[in-house]
């Protein structure tokens, strides 16, 4: 407009300075109100990084730099986690079910001082097991227990789950890592399918070592003895409870050398290879779980629940 047309349309001439500026924030764009910072996803690292279908993990969660933080509380496939403080971070324990397929939800909630807290839920990726068909002959009444042994099984069952929930109830009672409770060749490994007399019976939930009957069998670390019986299924049967949901039990011994409440150390002899309950010959049964989720138990024997984790993008 010119100078003759604004005082025409009585509009007051605007500066040359103030035209500029105006020009500036025409092509800026209008003021934008301060950003507020959208609350970031908890800083959930895990180890391995892809793991396998029916294993542990190990999860850890960065303290955040303020230390408002005052517990961490956690659910993976309905399991409780346990988490601890280990240096800058909280750690805990978890364990991925055989049938979990491509991915498992982590819940975690994380408490500050004076009642705020945080919650998110990460899907960890899972690898597929690769399993293998082990075709068995056995006597029709190994592989099908007679109606009259019925109600013995349950409660056999009833007792063994009881003592894998109630782990959850102890605190976590090792510190090095878990290692082998015998240095033979495994014979038997986890989740492949039993086939007894050509029809499929079962996954094989532990890993079988071979063993001469006698032969040393070790407290795989330490904890509290907390079963020592025979049952019809597993025979004589050692179970021992690491604490933080972890259990790991000895089948079919021939003898037993502890009892009920002992406390062992990692490596300590706690009874002897056998073929006792319902097997076809000797060798030790292994197996472990993080209460009602039954893991490999050989994914034990890598977990250093102190070592370094990767950093893994919460998707």
């Amino acid at each position: 407009m010119t100078e003759r047309g604004e005082r025409a349309s009585g509009m007051p001439r605007m500066p040359m300075a103030w035209r500029s500026l105006l020009a500036l924030i025409v092509c800026l764009g209008p003021p934008r109100a301060p950003a507020h910072d959208a609350a970031a996803p908890l800083p959930l690292t895990w180890r391995p990084r892809v793991p396998l279908e029916g294993s542990v993990l190990l999860l850890g969660l960065r303290s955040p730099a303020d230390d408002s933080v005052v517990a961490v509380r956690g659910e993976l496939a309905g399991e409780p986690l346990h988490f601890e403080r280990v240096a800058d971070e909280f750690r805990a324990i978890a364990a991925v079910p055989l049938d979990a397929r491509d991915s498992v939800t982590v819940h975690v909630m994380l408490e500050r001082a004076g009642g705020a807290s945080d919650t998110v839920a990460v899907s960890v990726p899972v690898r597929r097991r690769r399993v293998l068909r082990e075709r068995l002959r056995a006597a029709p009444d190994l592989v099908q227990p007679p109606d009259s042994l019925g109600e013995r099984i349950r409660t056999e069952r009833d007792l063994v789950q009881d003592v894998r929930r109630r782990s959850h109830d102890t605190p976590r009672l090792w510190r090095e890592p878990f290692l082998r409770p015998r240095p033979g060749a495994v014979t038997g490994h986890f989740g492949d399918a039993r086939v007894f007399n050509g029809v499929l019976a079962s996954r094989h939930l532990g890993v079988d070592f071979a063993g001469r009957p006698g032969a040393a069998i070790r407290a795989a670390n330490r904890g509290v003895v907390v079963l020592v019986a025979d049952l019809y299924l597993s025979g004589t049967t050692v179970m021992i409870d690491h604490g933080a949901g972890l259990v790991t039990g000895y089948l079919h011994l021939s003898r037993a050398l502890v009892t009920p409440g002992d406390t062992v150390a990692r490596g300590q002899l706690i009874g002897h290879v056998g073929a006792s309950g319902r097997v076809t010959g000797p060798h030790l049964h292994w197996l472990a779980a993080y209460g009602a989720v039954t893991v490999d138990p050989l994914s034990l024997i890598e977990l250093d629940f102190g070592g370094p984790l990767r950093v893994n993008r919460l998707r």
